[in-house]
């Protein structure tokens, strides 16, 4: 007797769709471990304690002594400059898109304005900054560098923001209104108090994106072998220094280039992890 087996559409459409769902999977997976095993096999032999404690000397990217403590310190200033002035100015503008604009149609449009700049390549952001910098008779800097990667950083970290808050339970904000509470006073006492866990991991998102980011900053904060001291200083970064390292045709450079990849991976890596650690004791906090 032949047995005849019988398949409903829908079983086949999930089975389609587990297959699709699992070989995207697989294939996130594979290009992440490739590109850590590329970063981890080529830069860790040339990684060592004098390349990320000293500056770069006379003819380092000739293959002589010297480190990229420079881009290090440039980058954590940098994306750190620009993640806390993104931060001042993202904060506001959420709260306000859920506290007095709400479902209105000039939300609408401020959500699509700022899909479409976080859309913006970065290349356009330095071009702008740059642009202006040349009108403001201003050079490449520490403070253009920060202030085209805020620039950069506004729209994710705002929407980010945007979005913890519209998952947030609406009885929150008016059983605070039912008291007497104003609509500030709300936003400020129990809205951020209940998105601190959101607030956390959007600014570590847009800080990693701003850290990794080589096109604005080429052209507002420039290069320079030393530390900065000050805003109008010229400041190196580590996508800089990458892009410099592996220009060159000597393979002994060209391996640190490598390891400074690894340097970035890492300070990237440890901000994802701190984020998730940070926004689940926030939350744990929060719930009690």
């Amino acid at each position: 007797m032949v047995r005849s087996w019988h398949f409903k559409p829908r079983h086949v459409a999930e089975t389609v769709a587990k297959f699709f769902m699992l070989l995207s999977f697989l294939i996130v997976a594979a290009s992440l471990l490739s590109i850590l095993w590329t970063v981890l096999s080529r830069g860790l032999p040339a990684l060592s304690w004098e390349m990320i404690s000293q500056t770069p000397k006379g003819g380092y990217y000739l293959g002589k002594e010297g480190g990229i403590l420079n881009a290090i310190i440039g980058s954590l200033l940098l994306a750190g400059g620009g993640t806390l002035v993104a931060l001042v100015i993202s904060l506001p503008i959420a709260l306000f898109l859920e506290t007095y604009v709400m479902k209105t149609r000039w939300a609408r449009y401020v959500r699509l304005t700022l899909d479409i700049l976080w859309g913006i390549p970065s290349i356009v952001y330095g071009a702008f900054a740059f642009t202006l910098m040349l009108a403001m008779g201003l050079r490449a800097s520490m403070l253009g560098g920060i202030i085209v990667l805020a620039l950069l950083e506004i729209p994710i970290m705002t929407r980010a923001m945007d979005e913890v808050i519209r998952l947030m339970p609406e009885e929150l904000s008016q059983a605070s209104l039912a008291v007497g509470a104003s609509k500030l006073e709300t936003a400020l006492r129990v809205t951020v108090r209940q998105m601190l866990p959101g607030i956390v991991t959007a600014t570590l998102l847009a800080f990693g994106r701003g850290i990794g980011d080589a096109a604005s900053v080429l052209y507002t904060a420039g290069y320079t072998d030393r530390i900065p001291t000050s805003l109008s200083s010229p400041t190196a970064s580590l996508p800089l220094a990458i892009y410099f390292q592996l220009g060159t045709p000597y393979p002994e450079v060209q391996q640190r280039a490598y390891a400074s990849a690894l340097v970035l991976t890492l300070i990237v890596l440890i901000v994802s992890l701190g984020s998730r650690l940070v926004s689940a004791r926030l939350g744990r906090f929060i719930n009690r």
